[in-house]
């Protein structure tokens, strides 16, 4: 059982014996963990060297927010025409999309709870 919302448990569940064997807190990425965007990049051509500025709009996401983040940019750049090659306008669009067009309950379920749209 996996949640982001381990105070929503029901109380009956979580206290039953053998019913949760371990919590495991897993933080949200730090800048360096943050650099999951060339983990999860793996088969895209992500054109821009300098990521750092992406980096740095993307704190306080959960690596699920990444991941979506370059799904999202690659199908943008399939849509241009350009295969697997992701330019950082996708990139840009991708995040505009999830921060701002996809309201706050996209930034809840993708983990971007305290992320301000901007």
């Amino acid at each position: 059982m996996t949640t982001n919302r381990p105070q929503a448990l029901e109380p009956a569940l979580a206290a039953r014996p053998r019913r949760i064997d371990l919590a495991v807190e897993v933080p949200l990425p730090d800048a360096d963990c943050r650099r999951l965007l060339a983990l999860y990049g793996r088969g895209l051509s992500l054109r821009g060297d300098d990521l750092a500025p992406l980096i740095a709009r993307t704190e306080g996401v959960s690596a699920a927010f990444i991941r979506e983040l370059l799904r999202r940019a690659a199908l943008f750049a399939a849509d241009a025409g350009r295969g697997a090659a992701v330019a950082e306008e996708d990139l840009k669009e991708a995040l505009h999309e999830l921060l701002v067009d996809g309201g706050a309950l996209t930034r809840s379920l993708l983990g971007a709870q305290g992320h301000r749209a901007s």
